[in-house]
Formats: structure tokens, C-alpha cells, sequence
């Protein structure tokens, strides 16, 4: 794992009742014992900035990559890659794990494209975490002529998760047309901030 994220980690930040996993039997068994599927079974997700997929009803397993899209219209899709197992959605895109590298890709439905997301889970667990705590912890001076200096520091703390996640690993920031590259636009422009969080109260009155 690229990152050291632990359960005791996420919940004391967090509080378990708002970290969500997924059980072994939601994976297919080709998937069920890679180190990817062990951080979302064993970790998990905070989830107010990433939505895990429900397993199905009846089978209690999550999705496949061919039941959710066409892998035939995504050009940049590896061969086996109806077989890899939806875990999520952040955005426009369906989130998957490739278990033999260990990789997240992201499907865009909408765009038709692919590309790796992150290098591992624990990657995408850090991400979500960092930006999770940005958007709880950040407090705006409340004095409107300060609203500028207030959005170059958002625009910093973003750049600064930006910067120290790439020096890991490249593929979440790798150009601005990533999911997370979005989010992160999207969050330095005083998006996604809860109404009830300090930033949101002062966004939102």
C-alpha cells in the first residue's frame, strides 16, 4: 500500500457511523483476497466525499465492469476489464478494481473514456480523507473584505493535497481533467462545504 490508512485512523477523525465498507462476499472470489479489496473491507471509505456500491440484493455481490457499461465502447479498456469489480462512483464515474495490479479505474459512461484513478485503494482512501477533513475543518474569516485572501488559502490547502498526493502517487492529479482534479476545482471555488461545517456557514448564512 502506497499509504498507511487504518480503521482506527478514519473512525477517530470521522466516528464509525460515517465510514462505510463492503463485506468479502461482495467481491468476486478472483477479487475477494487482493490487498484493494482487504482496505475496503477492513478500512473503508469516509462517506460524505465517496459512495460505495451496494451490493446486489440477491447475489450479494457488487457489480461487474460489463454490467454497468459497455466495455466494448471504452477504446482504453484492458481486455479483461468486464470482470473487475465496481466498488463505487465520485462524480460521473463508475469506480473500479482491477485486482491483478491492484489499480482504481475510472469509467466516465458519459464521455466513454477510462483511465487509472489510483495506484492503489489506500491512495484513493488518502485522497477522500484529506479532502473530507478540508471541507470540515476550513473556516472562512467571516469579514467580506477578506473573502479574497480567504479563497487564495482554500485554493492553497487544495494545491498543497494536490501536491503532497502526487509525490506519491501521480495517477489522482495527473492532469485537470481527472475526477479528483475536478473535485478539487470544484472545492476551491467554495463547492461541496456542508451547511452545518464552519466554511458552509459563512458561504451559506
Amino acid at each position: 500500500m502506497l499509504f498507511d490508512v487504518t480503521r482506527g485512523e478514519l473512525a477517530g477523525i470521522f466516528g464509525e457511523d460515517r465510514l462505510a465498507a463492503l463485506p468479502v462476499t461482495a467481491f468476486p472470489p478472483s477479487a475477494a483476497e487482493s490487498e484493494g479489496a482487504r482496505v475496503l473491507q477492513t478500512v473503508g471509505v469516509p462517506t460524505e466525499m465517496f459512495h460505495l456500491r451496494e451490493p446486489d440484493e440477491e447475489s450479494g455481490r457488487l457489480a461487474l465492469v460489463r454490467d454497468v457499461v459497455d466495455v466494448e465502447d471504452f477504446e482504453d479498456a484492458s481486455e479483461d476489464a468486464g470482470e473487475w469489480p465496481v466498488f463505487g462512483w465520485l462524480l460521473n464515474a463508475h469506480l473500479a478494481l482491477d485486482p491483478g495490479s491492484g489499480k482504481v479505474y475510472a469509467f466516465d459512461p458519459d464521455e466513454e473514456t477510462v483511465r487509472e484513478l489510483h495506484t492503489d485503494v489506500s491512495s484513493l482512501v488518502q485522497v477522500a480523507l484529506r479532502f473530507q477533513r478540508l471541507l470540515e475543518e476550513f473556516t472562512f474569516s467571516g469579514d467580506d473584505g477578506d473573502e479574497e485572501a480567504d479563497f487564495e488559502r482554500l485554493e492553497g490547502e487544495v494545491e498543497r493535497i494536490r501536491a503532497e498526493t502526487s509525490g506519491v502517487d501521480p495517477l489522482p492529479f495527473e492532469d485537470d481533467e481527472t475526477v479528483w482534479s475536478v473535485i478539487g476545482e470544484e472545492i476551491a471555488a467554495g463547492q461541496h462545504f456542508r451547511g452545518d461545517s464552519p466554511a458552509g456557514r459563512s458561504l451559506y448564512g
